[in-house]
């Protein structure tokens, strides 16, 4: 079972934006989600899962493992923990653990269980309203529209936000209390504006 919604791991695992192109995305949660034998199906029809890492899009060795990584520990739990055992918030606590020793290991991965997940939309006035969900808990989303670098002093997101009508560009960074947790990500309006059509 490789299912390309759940195990593909050369897909991007955050927003477009900032990941390399790729025609879809899979996030860590997706991954996670990967049940190797789907409701339904006779058990003894399964082999087993894999995930799958085509290397058509992958630059260098730095690139591999920022896809690999944190997605091949959630398909690890996956086909090795039964689904009672599995845990969204219990695996989430051991992934900062593991990047805490990949950082030690000098091994790449990717932060994006920290960024947004976006959602656009225009009102019938032609104002543009920015929905940011975050894929883990106690993350604030800080932007501005003003071209500076925002930190966790500028406004966080509360919910829909308005983009103003002069703005070119929306920046935004995930902050966990006082630390910066995400990437910071340049947004530019012409790019909402081609989500919404």
């Amino acid at each position: 079972m490789t299912p390309n919604s759940n195990v593909y791991l050369d897909l991007m695992q955050g927003d477009g934006i900032i990941e390399p192109p790729v025609y879809e995305t899979v996030r860590l949660k997706n991954s996670y989600d990967f049940n190797p034998v789907p409701e339904g199906v006779n058990a003894k029809l399964i082999k087993g899962g894999q995930a799958n890492l085509w290397s058509e899009q992958l630059f260098n060795y730095r690139h591999l493992q920022y896809m690999l990584y944190p997605r091949a520990w959630a398909v690890a739990e996956d086909l090795w923990s039964s689904d009672e055992n599995k845990n969204w918030n219990n695996f989430i606590g051991r992934v900062k653990n593991h990047f805490e020793r990949s950082d030690v290991a000098d091994i790449k991965y990717a932060r994006s269980m920290y960024d947004p997940i976006f959602k656009f939309s225009k009102t019938a006035k032609g104002e543009i309203k920015v929905d940011m969900k975050a894929e883990v808990d106690n993350i604030s989303f800080h932007y501005s529209f003003d071209h500076s670098l925002p930190d966790n002093f500028y406004p966080a997101a509360l919910g829909i936000i308005t983009v103003p009508k002069d703005a070119v560009e929306m920046r935004v960074i995930s902050y966990r209390g006082k630390k910066p947790m995400g990437q910071m990500i340049r947004f530019p309006i012409a790019d909402m504006l081609k989500r919404i059509k």
